[in-house]
């Protein structure tokens, strides 16, 4: 560079160029590191505006900046916006795999001229020796390292070939480098300075409050119908739902498009071209949602996002900041909605199970981050400013779940002194985990080794649950009392604070422990079979025992007892409503449901019932991919433990969906499956029983009926015959 402009060349090209007036936080000190031409280091959260700080000093210096980005879809958006402002399109390039031929040999020309200020390039690029041939005779301003937390292993995503781009640069020419993050705990932030090998690195920090969000966390009991609920009181809105599997995304954005919501699925499965018509259709607010991925959601820029909803709980803080962060970009409203479930825990940690030990620690200790945020019944604001290392003074920040209302707390004096007791008694090698273990008496072999049996607090906790206490422990580090070892990641240490807490006897206030319910709560209840509405409830079973005699079946083989309830509780008053319902269907809606949805109307007029006017959730459960599968499978006569083993679920939950299929109205072929289990004698004679003798169809009753002469399975699939008769 041959001249270092001053802050006031860089106010004037601010507003010149960007259309801005001042800069905000940090960007004009950072801006001015990078001109000087020293090592600078940058953390400001999403919509901070860290893509300035590279932005405008590449405009102002003599070379070309090269920006690593982890994303192609992050690169389009960004080299777009920069065009958009500039009167040729040659300023800013990218250089990476989804670039033609032509369009690559259009790229080294404007590189070669000097035309190119912004050049953006996967780190996979940068470290392709032949590109490190060309980029070599080019005059160089500086590197800006984007998502530089994908250099640590500890970071939410991490990359090896991050790893590698020290030795790119060197190889390249050493000029300064500018690495930059939305999301970096302690421990990643060392990380990045030292693999970068940041030569005094001047380093600026933006606080990670967003004091525009709402936080929620929601059990994932109903979480269509919260959904779609959440979206249409926000209608016309923008959002993001994240999810973490390719084929949720697909799912929820087809249930969406089913419930006459506006919009579209983005995950790397799709084609390039299809992914940018999607990005695109959600930034010029053709659509109003986007079901993203967490990864390719990274890709997506819009400042007027005001619901940001996670299906899934994600695997760390760090993504669920950075993605949470895309709400309220322009400081506006922004809600931020997470649906939890131990089970999702439960299957992100099976995940974990096949990647190498090392990344197998640093996942789980992520992984209960993240549920520990779930679970807290702290302030949400400051469980996640604390995780980045920053100190919010306030414990009820009025802006999330748990802050909402009036919050209790109690007196945990005698636990808090405890826990801390125990991890002095450790001699500072117990983790939260194990702290727990020791208090509740569960011995493990890492307590075995440190001889924790032979602790004094050894089982003095075993009055209470251990999530009592692993919330107690939060708490304790959040209060400032205990803190976390940077390089031994986990592992507990007793403050000053924490010191003083115990010599001067002060007094510990903690927030009520509350456990959050998940699936098997809602199962639990579904069991019991109550309907909100009881009189409809016996209105209806007495007409579908008339229906059904009219038709010579049993009651149970027209609408099932768990069908009725639900229509008590929803009020279909169409068949297009009534169709919706598990276990109904379109089928038999259409052959059987004229009564029953004229009884309910008449029923909801009679006792001026409001009805939910968002009750009818379409599911494409019953049209989706498993229902498809299962026929096709059975035409084909695969055998039940075949199909389960090729879908990944249990011949329990085969024969689930097998019956809900039937009890929708659709038939399948099940004779090949019975017939390798039953002679013909014993297929009528059960055939008989479900069709004559019982009204529930009840298979428990069955089984005592014949004396334990059938399986509970050969009854199932007899039974499921039987329907497919008379659907």
């Amino acid at each position: 560079m041959n001249l270092v402009l001053s802050k006031a060349k860089s106010k004037e090209l601010l507003k010149s160029f960007f259309g801005f007036d001042d800069f905000k936080g940090n960007q004009a000190d950072a801006v001015a590191t990078v001109l000087a031409g020293h090592d600078c280091f940058v953390m400001m959260p999403t919509g901070g505006g860290k893509s300035l700080c590279y932005q405008l000093p590449a405009l102002q210096m003599d070379g070309l900046a090269i920006v690593v980005s982890p994303l192609i879809a992050l690169m389009k958006n960004q080299v777009d916006a920069i065009r958009s402002f500039a009167s040729e399109d040659g300023i800013a390039h990218v250089w990476n795999s989804s670039l033609t031929k032509r369009e690559m040999v259009q790229v080294r020309q404007d590189l070669a001229s000097g035309h190119t200020k912004l050049l953006y390039m996967a780190p996979e690029s940068l470290t392709k020796l032949e590109n490190i041939a060309f980029l070599k005779d080019l005059p160089i301003s500086f590197y800006a390292i984007d998502e530089a937390h994908c250099i640590s292993e500890w970071g939410h995503d991490f990359r090896p070939e991050y790893r590698q781009l020290r030795q790119a640069i060197n190889a390249i020419q050493r000029r300064p480098i500018l690495a930059l993050t939305a999301t970096a705990t302690p421990k990643v932030m060392s990380d990045i300075l030292k693999n970068l090998d940041l030569v005094n690195p001047t380093t600026f920090s933006t606080s990670f409050n967003r004091a525009n969000l709402f936080y929620s966390v929601q059990p994932k009991n109903n979480v269509q119908k919260d959904m779609i609920r959440l979206i249409r009181d926000h209608q016309g809105k923008s959002a993001i739902i994240y999810c973490l599997s390719r084929q949720k995304v697909e799912e929820v954005a087809q249930l969406l498009q089913l419930n006459g919501i506006s919009s579209l699925p983005y995950h790397a499965g799709l084609d390039s071209g299809t992914r940018a018509r999607h990005q695109d259709a959600f930034l010029q607010e053709d659509v109003d949602v986007i079901v993203a991925t967490i990864a390719f959601g990274m890709g997506i820029d819009k400042p007027d996002v005001r619901l940001v909803i996670h299906h899934d709980i994600p695997k760390s803080l760090e993504s669920y900041y950075q993605e949470t962060g895309r709400a309220g970009r322009d400081g506006g409203e922004g809600i931020c909605v997470t649906y939890y479930s131990e089970k999702d825990i439960e299957k992100l940690d099976k995940f974990l199970a096949r990647k190498p030990v090392a990344e197998q620690e640093i996942g789980r200790q992520l992984l209960q981050e993240a549920r520990g945020y779930a679970l807290t019944p702290t302030c949400r604001r400051h469980y996640l400013l604390h995780y980045f290392g920053e100190v919010y003074e306030t414990t009820n920040c009025g802006a999330c779940d748990n802050c909402k209302g009036n919050p209790t707390d109690y007196d945990a004096t005698i636990a808090a002194r405890l826990i801390l007791e125990t991890v002095l008694a450790g001699k500072d090698n117990f983790r939260s985990q194990q702290v727990v273990n020791t208090l509740i008496g569960m011995e493990t072999a890492v307590l075995k080794t440190f001889g924790a049996r032979n602790l004094e607090q050894w089982g003095a906790g075993k009055d209470q649950s251990d999530g009592y206490w692993t919330d107690l422990v939060r708490q304790l580090i959040l209060q400032g009392l205990m803190s976390k070892e940077i390089e031994r990641y986990g592992i507990l240490k007793v403050s000053e604070l924490g010191v003083a807490f115990l010599s001067l006897s002060k007094v510990f206030r903690a927030r009520t422990y509350r456990p959050m319910a998940d699936d098997m709560v809602e199962l639990g209840a579904a069991k019991l079979g109550a309907a909100l509405d009881p009189g409809l409830f016996t209105s209806l079973k007495g007409l579908n025992r008339q229906l059904a005699k009219q038709r010579g079946i049993p009651p149970y083989a027209l609408f099932s007892e768990a069908a009725l309830q639900e229509m008590a509780t929803s009020y279909p008053i169409t068949e297009d409503e009534l169709k919706v319902i598990p276990g109904v269907g379109e089928a038999k809606a259409k052959r059987f449901g004229g009564t029953i949805v004229q009884a309910i109307a008449r029923h909801v007029e009679e006792h001026q019932i409001e009805r939910p006017d968002d009750f009818t959730i379409r599911s494409a459960g019953q049209k989706g991919s498993l229902k498809v599968y299962i026929i096709q499978s059975m035409d084909r006569r695969l055998s039940l433990e075949e199909i389960a083993k090729n879908k990944s679920i249990s011949e329990e939950d085969l024969l689930r969906e097998m019956e809900l299929i039937v009890q929708s109205g659709t038939r399948i072929a099940l004779d090949y499956i019975i017939e390798e289990h039953l002679d013909q004698d014993s297929i009528e004679e059960i055939m008989d029983y479900f069709s004559e003798e019982s009204e529930t169809g009840d298979i428990s009753d069955a089984s005592k009926d014949f004396e334990m002469a059938y399986s509970e399975e050969d009854l199932r699939l007899v039974r499921l015959k039987f329907l497919c008769g008379v659907v």
